[in-house]
């Protein structure tokens, strides 16, 4: 069954610069009631705020938020409850991708640790069983979760663990008895300043030339990320898989991620 938007309250984690802005944009297009923007960049999430509300009068709410931090986090969830009462949709997409040896454990609680208490605290306001509305969580893994490469073993396993986490609690018996609907995106590389030399490092001095080999791979706009993370809310299953990659669009890759996940069953039971 397709997810409205229409008249729906939105909160999206990590969105004053980037595919998160670019998403708060179509969202409104799309008719949301109400999008609040986390981040901890204060000034672009205010201007974002401001120039938005220009042209959807409060509709638009920035809250600024370190998303490991558990009290910041959660008092941005409590301030849209406080205003609307119920929230659902969730878009945990803030984001780190740098295996350097001073970043590398911030980058862990990004990516996991704050994705997956985030993920928790939704779950709970949402559940039908407990007295929510029911409502879509949207996690945003990436294409280094489907692939092995020697370049950033810690951002892909962070992203790995979003999938795995994602889809794990997703499952048909979860949302059958919750109504919570949990989806993974997995973007490809796009065009934003986490590829910026200064926010993107290696994990080690082996390989120097990782902007190089990205280069190697067709790159989408910021837009069309979002777009294809717009679609993938509309159109998303619970523990359903969308790759948005080339600016190709949403594309559902769900029955892959099973068969993979069917053949390392078949490999466990093997004699």
């Amino acid at each position: 069954m397709p997810n409205d938007l229409k008249d729906k309250v939105v909160l999206i984690t990590g969105a004053a610069i980037g595919i998160g802005a670019a998403s708060v944009k179509i969202f409104l297009e799309e008719g949301v009631k109400h999008i609040a923007i986390t981040d901890i960049d204060v000034n672009a999430g205010k201007q974002l705020e401001q120039d938005l509300n220009s042209k959807y009068p409060g509709r638009v709410s920035f809250i600024k938020c370190d998303v490991t931090n558990d009290e910041e986090l959660f008092a941005a969830y409590d301030q849209v409850l406080k205003q609307y009462g119920y929230i659902d949709f969730v878009i945990n997409n803030a984001g780190l991708m740098n295996d350097g040896p001073k970043v590398y454990k911030k980058e862990i609680e990004v990516n996991v640790a704050a994705l997956v208490t985030s993920t928790l605290k939704a779950w709970e306001l949402m559940r039908k069983d407990k007295s929510g509305r029911g409502g879509v969580i949207v996690n945003i893994a990436s294409v280094a979760a489907l692939v092995h490469s020697p370049y950033m073993p810690i951002y892909n396993s962070t992203k790995s663990a979003v999938l795995q986490f994602s889809n794990c609690i997703g499952t048909t018996e979860n949302y059958e008895k919750t109504g919570v609907k949990v989806i993974t995106v997995c973007y490809g590389v796009t065009k934003t300043s986490l590829l910026s030399k200064h926010k993107m490092q290696n994990f080690s001095d082996i390989h120097e030339d990782l902007e190089e080999v990205l280069k190697q791979f067709p790159a989408q706009s910021a837009e069309e990320a979002a777009q294809g993370l717009v679609d993938a809310c509309k159109r998303g299953e619970s523990a359903s898989t969308w790759l948005v990659t080339d600016g190709k669009g949403a594309r559902d890759i769900t029955p892959v991620v099973q068969e993979a996940y069917s053949l390392f069953h078949e490999a466990i039971m093997q004699n």
